[in-house]
């Protein structure tokens, strides 16, 4: 590990290596300097099974902190309200590293002072956390988005994701699996007409690209303990695509009344209130910029989010949990059912969640 660190020029003595959160896809290290008083740093080391053009997502990364950076630096007030990350190069200038045994990794300079949240535990915070995800869209409204590498192809496709899933239900590769799971399996096609609605208005033109962050937990944004100022994380998946991608999954995670993994599916509903606080803080930095068809639609974002989730859960269970971390056996079966349980109740609040935006 430390002949990793040592390949990027961040230059300190350092004390001590240790893991450092929870991510479901990469592996993420917390390099502590040994002056008290100096900079500390995120060592991670990409999973490139799962991003496979690791070139590609480290070009999107170096542009959009770059572009974020030097819009930062050039307003007082936003230096004090927002961060962006900051890509440390290797010794010989390059974003990334690849070791003797094949591994991609990188390092940003870690944030003292502020914290993420695993749980929203209240309005205020679903408040916070969807302004930060709002300014990021707002800072990046005139980036060119053609400039950007899908780096995951169709990654919040749903057409795509369906076809995928009915190809893998179709190959019975798992067939106690296929089983278990027809109530789940009935369900995805039941709504899949409605779910698809978002993606045939991207398609058409109706609903432009824009670039999205597409991982909008409310994990990936750093908050300082008063809410001051806060920091977009995880920047894996910036890429082209429709702002119902961040706005959705930032409504999946922030407003749901349970853990994505809930066992006891009579728990899994949509605290209305914290959806409230989400689309306030969301639209009332980023709605200047909004298009009347993505407000009109905005609505959907929410079950579609939970519902892609759903779908990419459900059929890694079916392909033998070939995608995700898992910690036992039937966990990508726990996570589908509940973000499908999640989908339903969203929907059947539809018309109540898109009378909130309305008036937002």
């Amino acid at each position: 590990m430390k002949q990793v660190f040592d390949a990027f020029a961040a230059n300190i003595q350092v004390e001590s290596i240790e893991p450092f959160g929870g991510g479901l896809i990469n592996d993420t290290f917390r390099v502590r300097n040994q002056n008290p008083e100096g900079v500390d740093f995120l060592l991670q080391r990409i999973n490139h099974q799962v991003f496979k053009d690791v070139s590609g997502l480290m070009h999107n990364m170096e542009l959009v902190t770059q572009f974020l950076n030097e819009k930062i630096s050039s307003s007082v007030a936003l230096q004090d309200t927002c961060q962006t990350l900051k890509i440390i190069p290797t010794s010989s200038g390059l974003s990334y590293f690849q070791d003797e045994n094949g591994s991609f990794w990188r390092v940003v300079k870690f944030l003292k002072g502020y914290r993420s949240y695993d749980y929203v535990e209240s309005a205020e915070q679903a408040y916070q956390g969807a302004r930060a995800f709002g300014q990021f869209a707002l800072l990046l409204d005139d980036f060119p988005v053609q400039d950007l590498k899908e780096t995951i192809p169709s990654f919040h496709d749903i057409i795509k994701r369906l076809t995928t899933f009915n190809e893998v239900v179709s190959s019975n590769k798992n067939p106690d699996r296929v089983s278990a799971c027809r109530e789940e399996i009935r369900f995805v096609n039941d709504v899949a007409e409605q779910m698809s609605e978002i993606e045939r208005s991207r398609r058409s033109g109706v609903i432009k690209d824009r670039v999205t962050h597409n991982d909008t937990k409310f994990n990936n944004v750093l908050l300082k303990e008063d809410f001051s100022s806060h920091c977009v994380i995880d920047l894996d998946t910036v890429m082209p695509g429709v702002i119902h991608y961040d706005f959705g999954d930032g409504v999946r995670t922030s407003t749901s009344t349970t853990e994505e993994d809930e066992k006891d599916l009579g728990l899994v509903d949509i605290d209305i209130e914290k959806f409230n606080g989400f689309a306030q803080g969301y639209l009332e930095v980023l709605k200047p910029v909004l298009t009347v068809q993505e407000l009109e639609s905005l609505a959907l974002s929410g079950p579609l989010l939970a519902y892609i989730m759903g779908v990419r859960f459900l059929t890694d269970y079916l392909a033998g949990d070939v995608y995700y971390k898992i910690k036992h056996e039937t966990h990508n079966l726990d996570r589908a059912r509940c973000q499908l349980r999640l989908t339903r109740q969203m929907l059947d609040r539809l018309s109540e969640m898109a009378a909130i935006i309305k008036a937002v």
